[in-house]
């Protein structure tokens, strides 16, 4: 997996400050993407030991509410693996810390089984370990720059534990 960039003390995209992990690759190629250069599975750098140490070295600083994955695409089947090792990782060294994922593709069509970005073991395993996924396309036609950590008025905030448990979609009310 490369990574386009690890921006530290980020307030855009989750509740408090969080290190946000912008890995790359994207299928999406949505209309207006904020990132394109995304797109590409091989921009920026190769995300190493190296740089998840790091990743989780500055992530471990009292401030920091938690870690944030977003693209690119952390749901692309090739990088899927990977970012699983960061949640897993951060879920065993930092429990405290919280982890939002954001994704292109829809949650109850594109990651469950059947769904076109569905790993068996891995993508459950993903879901069953992040906090927060908003998830569907960024619809530069539906762009709304009041609402809160999305894009566009498609777009959810989904609170992954309350999801899981009850096998339904629980939206968390943003504005």
């Amino acid at each position: 997996m490369y990574v386009g960039e690890i921006m530290k003390a980020d307030c855009a995209n989750g509740t408090g400050t969080r290190v946000s992990v912008f890995v790359s690759g994207c299928l999406n190629h949505c209309k207006g993407c904020f990132q394109p250069q995304t797109w590409d599975f091989h921009y920026g750098i190769p995300f190493t030991q190296e740089l998840e140490d790091m990743v989780l070295n500055e992530l471990s600083e009292s401030y920091y509410e938690g870690l944030t994955i977003l693209g690119g695409e952390p749901f692309e089947l090739q990088n899927q693996p990977d970012v699983l090792a960061l949640i897993l990782r951060v879920k065993k060294e930092l429990p405290e810390k919280n982890i939002w994922m954001y994704t292109g593709y829809t949650y109850h069509q594109d990651l469950v089984p059947g769904g076109c970005r569905y790993i068996p073991d891995v993508t459950d395993t993903i879901l069953d370990h992040i906090d927060v996924l908003v998830d569907g396309r960024f619809v530069e036609e539906k762009k709304n720059l009041s609402l809160y950590f999305r894009g566009s008025e498609n777009q959810r905030i989904i609170d992954m534990k309350k999801t899981r448990a009850g096998n339904e979609v629980i939206l968390i009310p943003f504005p």
